[in-house]
Formats: structure tokens, C-alpha cells, sequence
């Protein structure tokens, strides 16, 4: 034996022409959905498909037909021209004292974005309320959807393809100027140049006393070099500066060097076996300034550089 249907399918009313023995039958929430979607009865629990509409698709099913708390039913309805239609659900919750209780609708599609889902289903929400009490109003929350859903995804479209032309992918080239005590052994300045050319950055390496390194590149292949240097126990060494500038486009277009260059100068003095030379820092000067670099000097020295009258 069947269980009995709930008070809301006793008291629903199909709408559309029946025959005399359908004008007997109780009326349900399910025969609600059939009505609208064609003359064909169908018993309850069955899904049917929706009447041919031009660029346009329709089709109903009851997810659930018999639950504690009342009927659940689900449409859906694709919408659009067929060579792009799009998905657009209706979820419905019937309560028990349904027509005289309104239903809970919800109206889904994964092309719409969550603002225009909220506008959405507050326009529907506007429409039923806008009915009579005690009305059914399933046939007609499923033609609202079908019949106002384009704009909304329409709307989404042009949102999605505004946000694409606006995302920019911006890089920044990180500068870093590195000051030492002295940088004289070999072993310590093939270190610097092999991570230099791993990490892909570019500078310079100034040998001798004192010791300047400059290395330009990304952020973290920056850092990487700057940590891999340092270990295990450099200790006379300090980062005096860094330099970050963002670009839109590659961060090659912002670089002072085009290689890791072995800098050298000629040297003032002679002190026994330790070749303990300071480098021509007037020199070093003219090459900061020659790649627009000049204000670095006073920074890394504490003085102002001055170039010599020749």
C-alpha cells in the first residue's frame, strides 16, 4: 500500500485542461510541474520533460518525493541560444501546508557569479510575494527563472571578461648592494659567481679591499643567494641597501646589468705576501654612475663621491 500523500499534495490543484477523471484527482505539487510541462498526466515520483521552447530547454524531476518535512522538487532549465546555453536550477522546498505556505526557492547556476545569484533570487523572491496567498506558484516561479535568468548571465559574462582584462601580472625586481670587509680568496669568489649564474642574476662582483657585490633578479632568488653566500661563517659582510621596482611587464626590462661582472681596478699598494690592496675607488665611482647608480656610493662608503677634475 501506497503512504498518503502529505496535506500540501492533497490541497494542490493542477492547472491546464484535465480530463473528467483527472478533475476528481487530488492535485499535487508534482502534477503542478506536469501541467506546465505538458498535457500528458504522469504519476507522481517521474520525471518529465518540458515543453519545446524556442532556444530554450526545460526539464523537471522530484529529488525527493516524500520527506518528514515536505517535497522536495528540483527544475532545471538551460537557457540561451543552443549553441551556448547555460544550466540554471531551480531548487524548491514544498512545506505540508503548501499553497497556503509559501515554498522555499532557490535559483543556482555555476555561471553565475554570487552577486548576481543574490539579484537573482531576489527577484524572485519579489515575484512570489507579489502573488496571492494560497496560489500555486511553482509553474510560475519555474517560468520566471526561464524568462528573466538571461540578463543575469549575461551581466555575469561581461563581469568575468572585465576581470580578465584586469588582471595584470606584475613582477619586481629585487636589487640588492652588499658591502664586505674584503673579498680576495678564489675559492669564495667562484661561490659567488656559480650561485650568481644558478639564480639567474645579474651585478657584480667588486675583489679586493673593500668588496662590493651587487645582485639584481628576482625577490627569492635574491634572498637565495644572499643566504647561500653567507654560510657557513662570512662574518665581515653586511646587505647595506635593497632596491624593489614593480613592472607590468618582464623584470629583464629593469635591469642596471646584463651579466654577473668580475669588477676589478687597479689597486694602491703593496703589502707583503696578503696583497692587502684597496681598490681605485674613484673608479668604482665612474662605474656606479655609468649605470645610473652614482647615490649607491655614499650609502655603501658613508661619503659622497666626487670624481677628480682631468
Amino acid at each position: 500500500m501506497r503512504a498518503p500523500l502529505p496535506p500540501a499534495a492533497r490541497a494542490a490543484v493542477a492547472e491546464g485542461p484535465r480530463s473528467a477523471a483527472e478533475a476528481t484527482a487530488p492535485a499535487t505539487p508534482a502534477r503542478e510541474l506536469c501541467a506546465a510541462a505538458s498535457p500528458q498526466r504522469l504519476p507522481p515520483g517521474e520525471a518529465v520533460a518540458g515543453r519545446a521552447v524556442p532556444c530554450r530547454a526545460v526539464s523537471y524531476r522530484i529529488a525527493s518525493p516524500r520527506l518528514p518535512s515536505g517535497w522536495r522538487l528540483s527544475s532545471a532549465a538551460a537557457v540561451g541560444s543552443p549553441a551556448a546555453q547555460v544550466k540554471v536550477e531551480l531548487q524548491v522546498l514544498l512545506p505540508h501546508m503548501y499553497p497556503h505556505v509559501a515554498p522555499q526557492l532557490f535559483a543556482r547556476s555555476n555561471a553565475l557569479h554570487r552577486q548576481q545569484q543574490l539579484q537573482l533570487n531576489t527577484g524572485l523572491a519579489s515575484h512570489i510575494s507579489s502573488l496571492d496567498s494560497g496560489e500555486l506558484c511553482i509553474c510560475g516561479a519555474v517560468q520566471w527563472v526561464k524568462d528573466h535568468s538571461l540578463p543575469y548571465l549575461e551581466n555575469s559574462k561581461i563581469s568575468s571578461e572585465s576581470a580578465s582584462k584586469e588582471v595584470v601580472v606584475k613582477e619586481t625586481l629585487h636589487r640588492m648592494w652588499i658591502y664586505s670587509h674584503h673579498i680576495y680568496r678564489q675559492e669564495l669568489r667562484k661561490k659567488i659567481f656559480d650561485c650568481a649564474r644558478k639564480l639567474n642574476l645579474t651585478g657584480f662582483c667588486l675583489t679586493g679591499k673593500p668588496g662590493v657585490i651587487c645582485v639584481e633578479g628576482l625577490q627569492e632568488n635574491c634572498e637565495e643567494f644572499w643566504r647561500v653566500i653567507r654560510y657557513p661563517n662570512w662574518k665581515h659582510i653586511s646587505c647595506k641597501h635593497v632596491e624593489n621596482i614593480e613592472t607590468e611587464g618582464s623584470v629583464d626590462n629593469l635591469r642596471l646589468f646584463r651579466a654577473f661582472e668580475d669588477l676589478q681596478f687597479q689597486a694602491h699598494g703593496d703589502y707583503g705576501l696578503r696583497n692587502d690592496y684597496h681598490m681605485d675607488l674613484g673608479q668604482f665611482l665612474e662605474f656606479l654612475k655609468q649605470h645610473q647608480s652614482g647615490h649607491i656610493f655614499q650609502i655603501l662608503f658613508g661619503v659622497e663621491g666626487k670624481l677628480s677634475d682631468k
